[in-house]
């Protein structure tokens, strides 16, 4: 049962990130407010968060010299991961020129929208003119998201960019199609001369680039820039983006990098591999979600005066997958909650909507994936639209009742989950990579399920483990 500490504690934790416990169309606090990040709270105000963060840095530093001296050992070169940094990231100005075409889309929509509201007012007595500028000012804005998605996509298609480039624009892709949306959907009831006057072009810029995808005139703001805070978010940026690609290198090459090259493999071998892939997959995940939801969004909020830094809540501490879903990501989730799931619940009911928000969302990461990575393999959809959406009601009063036990088994469920996915991509691009072309190859069929071919080892044994003979 769950005892009155836990439940003080799961009520700061709600109260703290703005949503309620069973539904978060009930806020008990305001959208934006001046706030810290959850991390950066508890390492300012609890001396042992601070020191677990020390240790964790401090293994993170140990586990990266070890690699360093190991490669220095074996091969006699001191390996810091530059080289596939370089080669992750490479071609940047053609990404360049991609994330500068995605940007002039979304600096094209304000002075569309000017002349939208002008037209508006011009036709205000005419009631047919107004419906069918309306239907075209809709128009207007699917097309610019979809310009947004579809040329950077088909132009990564066409020609393949280097990883890290191709994920960075076509993560950029998708934000600024949201931001469209986001600004199209709060301006569209002052166009039709409700009152409020529209946002200025500096107020559009801010929020294009400032952390949120949800649009406001205003946001709290910070008094001044505290340049310290942004060189230390960016040092630990790039030292994530170091320790990835070392990791990388060390823990997950050695086990797929020929994988193909022979025509069979044990299937103890890939079972093995995966396994060893869980401590490295999951500590690149808790690195990536740092990197990019705390290190990387508090440094853009630092110099854009952004004062609301709750950009995720504690999933951590997890006792139902809904909640992590609300806190993993709350940027993301604030704006499907507001553009997809508020304006289908009333019409198709909470269910579909959930569904609908999860088909959605895992599209573009699949999306993502796929552009980066150069072939179709919807490991990531179905891990996380499919069993994700799955835990969603089986943890809905178990949580409640076994907070304990749920949060070990969603823990375990990180942990396997993000083996796999470490292993089956790895396997994936190197079976195309290492595998003799055929005529079967397709870019929708994974090349992995065929070559090589997975077979038992023959006359297996199991020793007594008692037996000391």
């Amino acid at each position: 049962m769950e005892t009155d500490d836990i439940r003080k504690r799961k009520k700061k934790i709600i109260l703290q990130n703005g949503f309620t416990e069973q539904d978060d169309e009930k806020k008990p606090i305001p959208e934006f407010m001046l706030r810290e990040s959850p991390l950066t709270t508890l390492v300012e105000e609890s001396l042992h968060i601070k020191a677990i963060y020390h240790i964790f840095v401090v293994i993170l530093l140990i586990i990266f010299c070890s690699m360093v001296i190991y490669d220095f050992v074996e091969s006699g070169k001191i390996n810091i991961g530059v080289t596939r940094i370089v080669h992750g990231f490479g071609d940047i100005r053609r990404g360049a020129k991609i994330w500068l075409f995605e940007l002039a889309v979304a600096l094209a929509f304000y002075p569309l929208l000017r002349i939208y509201a002008a037209t508006q007012k011009l036709i205000k007595n005419f009631p047919a003119a107004r419906k069918i500028w309306s239907v075209l000012g809709i128009l207007g804005v699917v097309l610019l998201e979809v310009l947004v998605i579809a040329v950077p996509t088909w132009d990564l298609a066409k020609e393949h960019l280097a990883m890290g480039s191709s994920i960075a624009v076509t993560m950029e892709m998708f934000r600024f199609a949201m931001k469209i949306h986001a600004a199209a959907v709060a301006c569209a009831p002052r166009c039709k001369d409700d009152g409020t006057p529209l946002p200025t072009f500096k107020r559009y810029v801010y929020f294009l680039f400032a952390p949120t995808l949800v649009y406001r005139d205003e946001y709290p703001r910070t008094r001044k820039i505290r340049w310290s805070v942004v060189l230390f978010h960016f040092v630990e940026v790039g030292a994530i983006i170091f320790y990835g690609t070392s990791t990388w290198e060390r823990f997950i090459l050695p086990y797929w990098s020929d994988y193909g090259k022979e025509a069979k493999v044990e299937a103890g071998t890939v079972v093995r591999g995966m396994f060893a892939c869980m401590l490295p997959g999951i500590i690149s995940f808790i690195c990536g979600f740092y990197c990019l939801l705390h290190a990387w969004h508090n440094a853009f909020a630092e110099m854009l005066k952004f004062g609301d830094r709750r950009f995720y809540g504690e999933w951590w501490t997890a006792t139902q997958f809904s909640w992590y879903y609300r806190a993993w990501n709350r940027v993301v989730y604030a704006w499907f909650r507001d553009h997809i799931y508020r304006p289908l619940a009333p019409l198709v009911g909470s269910s579909i909507s959930t569904i609908v928000v999860f088909i959605v969302s895992s599209v573009a990461h699949e999306t993502i994936l796929v552009v980066s990575f150069g072939f179709f393999y919807p490991v990531l959809f179905i891990q996380f639209g499919v069993c994700g959406l799955i835990f969603i009601p089986l943890t809905a009063s178990s949580g409640r009742r076994f907070p304990s036990l749920i949060n070990f088994c969603f823990w375990l469920c990180l942990f396997i989950g993000n083996g796999i996915s470490w292993s089956l991509y790895p396997m994936e691009y190197f079976a195309r990579k290492n595998c003799p072309p055929t005529e079967n190859d397709s870019f929708f069929i994974p090349k992995s399920w065929s070559c090589p071919e997975i077979v038992l080892k023959p006359n297996w044994t199991f020793q007594n483990p008692f037996n000391y003979n």
